[in-house]
């Protein structure tokens, strides 16, 4: 088969499913993205099937001939612990039937608290109900492979920004204020550092790890741009942007209060733990194997300032303010 001609499917039309897309197109590949409705503003070379991705019969039926399968599909945040595990059950077992490769966007929740450089090989010590989830489907992932029921490679990110990213700490909490020249809010600590992942560099990431075998049965972190702290990255990012800088932070009890109110507030509370104090992820193992293809951090910025730009076109005046 011609490597134009593989087929390449996608769980989740969100932002990482859509950076893989963008990355995969690049590369000439043949594209499946999936979704529940069967619907998502991607370009007309690029199939999208609808799909109860909890049925392991329908996952088997839309990754049939898939060379590499990418899991970027989740649950809503406030429903992790009872769906999380079981759509990625039922995606395992459908990839596994067809013999295609696995390749899964994950995050650094599972790690719990950490005193210093979050690394690869750090213990799964998570104590919150998000983290202890993480942990449960990293676990069966790498059980799965380790058994030979399918090649999985793992590809983790940090907090993440850039194009089609809007329900991210780094996202349509801050660029929309930022390109509107009104007070961006962050959350934490926001003079520690703290590691965020270009959403296109998590996509490249992750389609660079379906290439390579020696990357499956392993856990990659995805390379980042510098770590700064969370106040000069929105500086940054006003510079870009020609706004004098306007910013905000919301702690712990903001976050409680709020959580009374709106159910993923509840549910970033007992994360906040990441934002308390330096969160800085290294990514050694990744550049080492193959290569550093972070994208420098006011570029990012410029073209995540870009798509915001036009995203704001779309929306009524009213939706303009938080």
């Amino acid at each position: 088969m011609n490597k134009t001609d593989e087929l390449h499917v996608i769980f989740g039309t969100g932002p990482l499913g859509k950076a893989v897309m963008r990355e995969l197109l690049a590369r000439n590949k043949r594209v499946r993205m999936v979704n529940r409705r069967g619907k998502a503003e991607v370009p007309p070379n690029v199939d999208i099937i609808a799909c109860d991705a909890y049925d392991p019969e329908n996952t088997r039926v839309v990754t049939a001939e898939a060379t590499v399968v990418y899991q970027c599909a989740q649950p809503a945040y406030t429903q992790w612990p009872k769906f999380f595990p079981s759509l990625q059950a039922s995606i395992v077992e459908g990839v596994a039937a067809n013999g295609a490769k696995l390749v899964v966007g994950d995050n650094l929740y599972m790690y719990g608290p950490v005193n210093g450089v979050l690394r690869e090989n750090l213990p799964n010590a998570a104590t919150t109900r998000k983290g202890r989830v993480r942990t449960q489907m990293a676990e069966a992932l790498l059980n799965a492979h380790q058994r030979g029921i399918v090649r999985v490679a793992i590809g983790r990110a940090s907090d993440f920004y850039g194009p089609e990213v809007l329900n991210s700490v780094m996202g349509d909490r801050v660029f929309p204020a930022v390109l509107t020249g009104k007070t961006a809010s962050a959350l934490g600590e926001i003079d520690l550092p703290h590691s965020y992942t270009f959403i296109d560099d998590f996509g490249k990431a992750l389609v660079i790890l379906g290439e390579q075998d020696d990357a499956f049965g392993q856990i990659w972190h995805i390379p980042n741009a510098d770590t700064i702290t969370t106040r000069q990255f929105i500086t940054i990012a006003f510079e870009e942007a020609g706004k004098p800088p306007k910013i905000s932070k919301m702690g712990k009890f903001m976050m409680r209060l709020g959580g009374i109110f709106i159910p993923k507030a509840r549910e970033t509370v007992e994360m906040m733990y990441e934002f308390d104090k330096p969160f800085v992820v290294n990514h050694d193992k990744y550049v080492q194997a193959f290569g550093n293809h972070a994208t420098p951090l006011r570029e990012a910025i410029r073209r995540t300032l870009v798509w915001y730009g036009e995203h704001l076109k779309t929306l009524r005046p009213s939706k303009l303010t938080h």
